[in-house]
């Protein structure tokens, strides 16, 4: 039940993305409300401001935590600058909500959370795709073995992103995006499957750079095997002009598929049961509600644990396990062995750094590395 409190919120960076924040937090006005936005161009966060009736614009996130003092921080910065805004405002005191991918390494990522006061504020990271109702309702299913034992994954990630989406100088850079399209792109919906089958054990993966003028790479392949005994097989491409994000589930007694593209409703998932399932059963998975997956739902969940000073979804170990599978999918494209989870911890070139230290040096046919930027 919310508390009645209504809480202040500041966002951290005016660009498109700021756009769905703002609106997940209107939509519960009389649970929340922005009241300062503060972006690097303070120009730019005075039109954002302006034009959506929110009182307090900066320039300055310092400035801004010191005279707003916002219970509230929500990021939508690019990755770059993810660490030391959710730094300032955990020191603050505000609880966080950040975009993902969250940060740029695990090591980040483990810094962010020993910064967190026992107890809260908490951080946690902007993963919209799991809080859709059909991807509730299923992951109900799984911790209750309702279909049976999880046995084959599928986890598609095929977007297509052209030349002039790259000429935006932090993409495609390990050093400002943190990776391509495994990083920035199919961590939504390899998310989506961690939080379905949890941990994964072990990945085998192939990557390249094959066509845009990136040093990262701009499609990958892998092999994932997970602690309860299932097997996916994950792509997330940069490089598809038919464009989908599918995922599908071979449980013991069903299947379970979603396809979607940046968001689902009810309509994008289909159960199919295994001959000899009882019809009566298998209609009794059909997800009771229709709830699309979104900003809005999550930034709700997120202000049901303020309410109730708990740890959010998709914080803590269940927001780092996207950025362990992305880190040991590049581990193993570059090293070209097998990597166990068990494996990223400091000391691992490829905790502190996801391309292990420059250790990946793409070449595309007819462009070297050297000629690429």
């Amino acid at each position: 039940m919310p508390s009645g409190k209504k809480y202040r919120v500041a966002i951290v960076g005016a660009g498109a993305v700021a756009q769905s924040h703002h609106k997940s937090f209107a939509s519960q006005d009389d649970r929340a409300e922005v009241v300062a936005v503060t972006d690097l161009d303070a120009g730019r966060a005075a039109a954002f401001a302006a034009e959506r009736g929110i009182a307090r614009s900066y320039g300055d996130l310092t400035t801004m935590l010191e005279e707003v003092q916002p219970d509230l921080l929500s990021i939508c910065t690019p990755p770059a600058a993810h660490r030391e805004a959710v730094l300032a405002g955990l020191a603050a005191g505000a609880w966080v909500w950040c975009e993902k991918p969250p940060v740029l390494s695990l090591a980040e990522y483990d810094e962010l959370a020993a910064a967190e006061p026992a107890g809260g504020p908490y951080v946690g990271y902007v993963f919209q795709h799991r809080f859709g109702s059909a991807a509730t309702t299923l992951r109900k299913q799984v911790a209750e073995e309702t279909l049976g034992r999880p046995h084959v994954a599928v986890c598609h990630t095929l977007w297509y992103r052209d030349a002039a989406y790259y000429q935006v100088p932090w993409r495609g850079r390990w050093e400002t995006e943190g990776g391509g399209p495994a990083m920035g792109l199919g961590i939504h919906q390899m998310d989506l499957m961690l939080s379905l089958l949890g941990d994964w054990h072990e990945v085998r993966a192939l990557m390249g750079t094959l066509d845009r003028d990136v040093v990262t790479e701009d499609v990958s392949v892998a092999a994932v095997s997970f602690e309860n005994g299932a097997l996916a097989s994950v792509v997330n491409s940069a490089l598809s002009p038919r464009q989908e994000s599918y995922l599908r589930f071979d449980f013991t007694d069903a299947t379970v598929e979603v396809s979607h593209l940046y968001g689902y409703d009810n309509s994008n998932w289909k159960w199919t049961p295994r001959d000899g399932v009882d019809a009566a059963r298998a209609a009794s998975w059909a997800p009771e509600t229709d709830t699309r997956s979104s900003h809005r739902n999550q930034a709700v969940m997120f202000l049901d644990a303020m309410d109730a000073g708990e740890r959010p979804p998709a914080s803590g170990q269940d927001g780092r396990r996207s950025l362990e599978l992305v880190t040991g999918l590049y581990q193993a494209a570059i090293t070209g062995q097998p990597v166990l989870r068990s494996e990223l911890v400091p000391g691992n070139p490829f905790y502190s750094q996801l391309d292990g230290g420059g250790r990946y040096k793409p070449a595309r046919p007819g462009i070297t590395p050297e000629g690429q930027r």
